[in-house]
């Protein structure tokens, strides 16, 4: 049984924060997997500008640049972590009150300077290495805001689960159209021919790498349908696409080809127990949890956790 009492509101903010962290957003297991997604994205639009003979290509991008957008990509699923928090606040209190922010381990509030704190940040150290990386950060960020409030359809949305998926997992391809934009955007050139095709990876693993996470009561959709918070398969999909351009004769075939390449290839960062589609995810849940308990919003199949599910 999970402990459900409240953690002591006189201990520092700090020492909360490490306890909530590795509940809900564990750094030190996301720091891997982010810096591994941003090279990918990164290298893939340097290979693939290469092979198109742009010139400015040699090597690999700026590493200060390179840490920065790690750092940036790292604080984009966080806000996706604390945006997720207060969209479920009431749900969470109801149905979910062992987890940090029901129980009292720190607040909404602490969370919102936390992460607003971060933001600005990390904003300022792209303003000051590449003004430019503020366009897909302002686009990501409106996305999020929509997910938040669920496109202001929410009810709609909670009863067209594929729908909700398709929105959520969006955020995906525009956190990945910044990390490619560490290359192409920076250089001020024109995207690779193939960058459709590799942001459509990010895509495909969201609705590809859902694994059997657990379904709690009276909590649907949300964030548990395409979300940010198991980026491991995700992610290493991401990586997977990357890393199919050092095969051999990958840079003879960049472009479109390669990206559809690695469009398959996100099927390798797939465990084999994951659900191989849709359909066969929301069977798995129809079988594993049934429809008992949960408010009439929610009520019906919902398909398995995102590659980009927090909870």
């Amino acid at each position: 049984m999970v402990a459900t009492e409240p953690l002591p509101t006189h201990e520092p903010l700090a020492k909360r924060f490490w306890r909530y962290q590795a509940e809900r957003f564990p750094i030190l297991g996301y720091v891997p997997l982010i810096a591994a997604f941003t090279f990918a994205s990164a290298a893939y639009s340097r290979l693939a500008r290469r092979a198109s003979g742009m010139p400015g290509t040699e090597g690999f991008i700026p590493w200060p640049l390179y840490l920065v957008g790690t750092l940036t990509s790292l604080t984009f699923f966080f806000m996706l972590r604390v945006l997720d928090e207060h969209k479920d606040a009431d749900t969470d209190a109801r149905y979910r009150p062992e987890l940090p922010v029901p129980r009292g381990w720190i607040s909404l509030a602490e969370l919102r300077g936390i992460g607003g704190g971060t933001l600005a940040v990390v904003l300022a150290l792209n303003a000051w290495l590449a003004p430019v990386l503020l366009i897909p950060c302002a686009l990501a960020a409106a996305w999020a805001f929509l997910m938040t409030r669920e496109f202001f359809v929410r009810d709609w949305l909670r009863a067209h689960m594929l729908a909700y998926l398709v929105t959520h997992m969006m955020i995906m391809p525009m956190i990945d159209g910044y990390t490619t934009g560490l290359d192409w955007l920076v250089a001020g050139g024109e995207p690779p021919a193939g960058l459709p095709w590799f942001l459509a990876v990010t895509a495909r693993a969201g609705e590809g790498a859902r694994g059997r996470g657990h379904l709690h009561e009276g909590v649907g959709a949300g964030a548990r349908a395409a979300g940010v918070a198991r980026p491991a398969r995700g992610l290493g999909a991401a990586g997977v696409a990357g890393g199919a351009l050092h095969r051999p004769g990958a840079h003879h075939r960049v472009g479109a080809g390669a990206g559809r390449a690695a469009v398959r290839g996100a099927g390798a960062g797939v465990p084999d127990h994951a659900p191989r589609s849709l359909g066969q995810g929301v069977r798995d849940r129809e079988r594993a949890v049934g429809d008992r308990d949960l408010p009439d919003a929610r009520r019906g199949p919902v398909p398995g956790a995102g590659a980009g599910s927090l909870t």
